[in-house]
């Protein structure tokens, strides 16, 4: 479900020069795999994607996903930011959610005014780019910007990060909300909290940033309100990548990869299943159980599901922007409850599979428990949680005014 207004005349749109097929970027991710896999224990260890992926994905020109082609970036499409991300979470969640985020924070960068842009990606292409909405606790108005004070928990990232994307809150004298905005600050004018300690995605390195007494100029401030309804600041209005709806896609990116960690544990539990015993029972192979066999189909089957739902969202979000039309706010919604519904069908079948697989799932040496940790772990993300979305969906379906959130 579409407005029938169109935002844009795509018909006198150029055509974007070609870069990197969604297919090549896909095979590029899968080669990494070996090199995320060989360290995927020592990053879980160290709470920070190993240095030698970061490299690598680097190389490779992965974190180039969502930077604008004027400045060598492939501005991709939302479906190769989940396609990428799922393909790399295959072999470590935690370095695929350092991508998908960083990714993502390159996009909301092509948001910006063109002076912002060019500080961030014109002199370094591979310029990467953490992010917290959370808006900041100590905000003060200047003359030409905003200086900022605070701290921003959980920012994926920002261990490897050039330039942090922070929410900030301004407020007249009297305390009431003048706006909300997103901030850009450069490495130099913030601090790493070491604060992430958590039972999954410890390799995410999601630590708190902080901030004191900077100055944000009024061009690296990005005006939320008018964001969440898809009116940026580029001028550079012809490059679909940067036209999508804001909260729709910085909440379908989270998916991918919790598909790839579905992915890995279904192949993992099939290719050891003909080396391995029911326990306690006569089958001597998992393979010969009908249990395990419709155990086994059924999560292979919630995985599926998943895939396909992420992906048509992905798919509706990109076509939207490519013909220049607004989702209406029944799709927006039914997007939010997407995200949600894809976590809760994968962490639904790890569950699944740890059961089929057996209690060695358990083991420190299996990686069974390490997709499952992190695979829970990141479905608790605020923007996913399924109830939210549900709520949001219903009231949508129904006529019902949205009280919950402006993140829609």
């Amino acid at each position: 479900m579409k407005e029938a207004i169109k935002e844009f005349d795509v018909s006198v749109l150029p055509v974007a020069e070609q870069g990197p097929s969604l297919q090549e970027l896909v095979k590029r991710a899968e080669a990494l795999q070996p090199l995320l896999s060989k360290n995927a224990v020592e990053s879980e260890k160290h709470r920070r994607a190993a240095e030698e992926n970061i490299q690598a994905i680097r190389d490779a020109g992965l974190f180039r996903l969502m930077v604008p082609k004027r400045f060598g970036g492939h501005e991709g499409t939302l479906r190769s930011h989940l396609e990428v991300s799922a393909a790399l979470a295959e072999a470590c969640g935690g370095t695929a959610w350092v991508v998908a985020l960083s990714n993502v924070c390159a996009w909301f960068t092509g948001l910006f005014d063109e002076r912002a842009q060019e500080e961030v990606f014109g002199s370094n292409p591979d310029a990467r780019v953490a992010g917290v909405f959370n808006t900041s606790p100590s905000t003060r108005r200047v003359e030409g910007g905003l200086v900022i004070s605070g701290k921003w928990y959980s920012s994926s990232g920002s261990l490897h990060a050039d330039w942090a994307a922070v929410g900030a809150e301004e407020r007249d004298t009297n305390g009431a909300l003048v706006g909300q905005y997103l901030a850009l600050i450069p490495k130099a004018q913030f601090r790493i909290e070491d604060t992430w300690f958590t039972a999954g995605m410890r390799a995410s390195g999601s630590n708190c940033i902080v901030a004191e007494e900077v100055f944000v100029p009024e061009h690296r401030l990005l005006n939320m309100g008018a964001a969440i309804e898809g009116e940026y600041a580029t001028p550079f209005k012809d490059e679909a990548c940067y036209r999508p709806l804001f909260v729709p896609f910085a909440a379908l990116i989270l998916n991918g990869p919790q598909l790839g960690l579905g992915r890995a544990a279904l192949k993992y539990v099939i290719d050891n299943a003909p080396r391995r015993a029911v326990a306690y029972t006569s089958f001597e192979k998992q393979t010969d159980s009908v249990v395990f066999q419709t155990q086994v189909a059924e999560a292979a089957l919630k995985i599926d599901s998943a895939q396909l739902r992420a992906m048509r969202a992905a798919d509706e979000l990109d076509e939207a922007a490519r013909q220049g039309i607004k989702l209406d706010n029944v799709t927006r919604a039914r997007i939010r409850a997407d995200v949600g519904l894809v976590n809760t069908h994968i962490t639904d079948a790890i569950n699944i599979l740890l059961s089929a697989h057996g209690a060695g799932s358990f083991a420190e040496s299996s990686p069974m428990q390490r997709w499952w940790r992190d695979s829970n772990t990141a479905a608790r993300h605020a923007v996913a949680l399924p109830a939210i979305g549900l709520e949001l969906y219903g009231k949508a379906l129904l006529g019902v005014d949205n009280t919950v959130t402006a993140l829609i």
